[in-house]
């Protein structure tokens, strides 16, 4: 995600940092009244949060397209509510299992004894949210962390008010704040919430700001879960059919006008089908969206400053000698043109940043080997698109690139698959949640070793060099 992705005020509510910290000491006090949360009471918790979402949805959708000047309303229902209540009946479904003791394996040196690893919740867990998708980026992490059985405070973001005092109200409705609270405030609350002795942070935004969360979670040794985006490529092979691949592409690029963490930041096309993509891709992009002016389908652009961002891009890139195709001779307020690029080069700012934006450039490749070579030269990117129906190539792409996930012959839904991990590698983040994942990165897999009267280890106690013990390295130590 940009810089700018997550500031982390909002001046509207403003928070002190007193209050912050008042906050976080009634929910560690209330997680030391209870520290193991029976399965009922969080399954009440997901059910009470469940109930919220589906009565308050189109109040959710309001805010949320205010905040954006105007979001989609078909967009936030599917990009942002279906996947939220499909995380909480996955994780609700399957709470049990997930809760239940696993048992593991004792060697025969140990015997008689028996092992098993408990899930304890971690306590206190801070969760910071970017604008772009500013529920579902809340939810997701808060179905993880209360499954496990922990206290949630949410950190908003200054970019989307609206929907940062609307969840403030609903969530204060039917939880309690000693259990999930949402914090609205200045930058210096937003510092003063990251620098907090949580027991696990976990933060969604830039590489950059990234880095200042982890620094300042480090003073407390802090275990922090990390969602950073980057430049997510998408390969289109040279065999696949360019109709299918250029509509998905398009698709995943054009939702929520490109803001989107694992958005097609740019796409490899074999050279001497270039023309060919750009035609299929203006079709696919224009058969979404016939025109700008006033289509209640296509969202704008977060705020001015995002729009001025994207334009220097643009004029960065032509003044380097790109060509731009703009798919749309209109513009209105906020609601930029899709546009693609040709003859980009590494110089050009579109090509360095995440672009979070409808702007996609074309890199042209000869071989598929180069396109591995391309991609592993640059940092690891949260999401990697390959499209392309040859299993063995598949497998070729699968093995010789990183990056947090991939999706073949699709875009964005891996995101939205519960029953898989979600994080990035290295630039582009670190550790996992969603799903099962998400319970295990919110609690303590705690080790228990067993053993009741009989002590065979006594065996092994000093003083040394009994003939028990030298039968014992005979039989162990080989």
């Amino acid at each position: 995600m940009p810089v700018e992705s997550v500031r982390l005020s909002l001046p509207d509510a403003p928070e002190s940092s007193d209050q912050v910290e008042r906050i976080f000491a009634l929910q560690r006090q209330a997680f030391a009244a209870n520290p193991m949360p029976m399965a009922a009471q969080r399954r009440q918790w997901l059910d009470s949060l469940r109930q919220l979402l589906s009565d308050e949805r189109q109040a959710l959708i309001d805010a949320i397209s205010t905040d954006f000047s105007h979001r989609s309303a078909d967009e936030t229902l599917l990009a942002e509510l279906m996947p939220s209540l499909h995380n909480i009946h996955h994780a609700r479904r399957h709470l049990n299992k997930w809760m239940r003791p696993s048992r593991r394996s004792v060697g025969m040196a140990f015997q008689p004894a028996s092992a098993k690893v408990i899930y304890q919740p971690l306590g206190v867990v801070g969760v910071i949210v970017p604008w772009n998708y500013p529920l579902y980026l809340a939810i997701g992490p808060l179905v993880g962390a209360l499954a496990a059985g922990n206290r949630v405070m949410l950190k908003l973001s200054e970019s989307t008010p609206a929907t940062g005092e609307l969840l403030k109200r609903l969530f204060a409705r039917v939880f309690p704040e000693d259990l999930v609270a949402v914090v609205l405030g200045e930058a210096e609350v937003g510092v003063a919430f990251s620098r907090l002795p949580f027991d696990h942070l976990l933060f969604t935004g830039a590489t950059s700001v990234g880095r200042h969360v982890m620094r300042a979670a480090a003073e407390n040794l802090t275990p922090v879960t990390l969602e950073l985006g980057g430049k997510s490529p998408a390969i289109v092979s040279s065999d696949v059919p360019i109709r299918d691949a250029a509509e998905r592409i398009a698709f995943g690029k054009t939702l929520n006008a490109g803001q989107t963490c694992v958005a097609p930041d740019y796409v490899l096309v074999p050279k001497n089908r270039v023309d060919e993509f750009v035609e299929a891709y203006r079709k696919a992009v224009t058969g979404f969206y016939p025109t700008l002016l006033d289509n209640p389908d296509y969202t704008a652009i977060i705020n001015p400053r995002h729009v001025a961002r994207l334009n220097s891009y643009l004029a960065d890139a032509t003044s380097k000698g790109a060509q731009v195709i703009s798919l749309y001779k209109e513009a209105q307020d906020r609601r930029l043109p899709f546009s693609l690029l040709l003859n980009i080069s590494d110089d050009m700012l579109v090509m360095q940043d995440e672009i979070f934006g409808p702007l996609l450039p074309i890199v042209p490749y000869e071989r598929i080997e180069q396109t591995f070579a391309y991609i592993n030269q640059r940092p690891r990117p949260l999401a990697l698109y390959y499209f392309g129906y040859n299993k063995a190539e598949q497998n070729r792409v699968l093995e010789q690139t990183h990056s947090g996930g991939v999706c073949l012959n699709d875009t964005l839904l891996h995101v939205a698959q519960d029953d898989l991990p979600f994080g990035g590698i290295g630039p582009s983040g670190m550790g996992h949640y969603h799903g099962h994942e998400g319970f295990l990165t919110f609690s303590k897999a705690k080790g228990v070793f067993i053993k009741q009267r009989f002590n065979a280890a006594r065996l092994i106690y000093p003083p040394y060099g009994k003939a028990i013990q030298k039968l014992i390295y005979r039989l162990f130590v080989r």
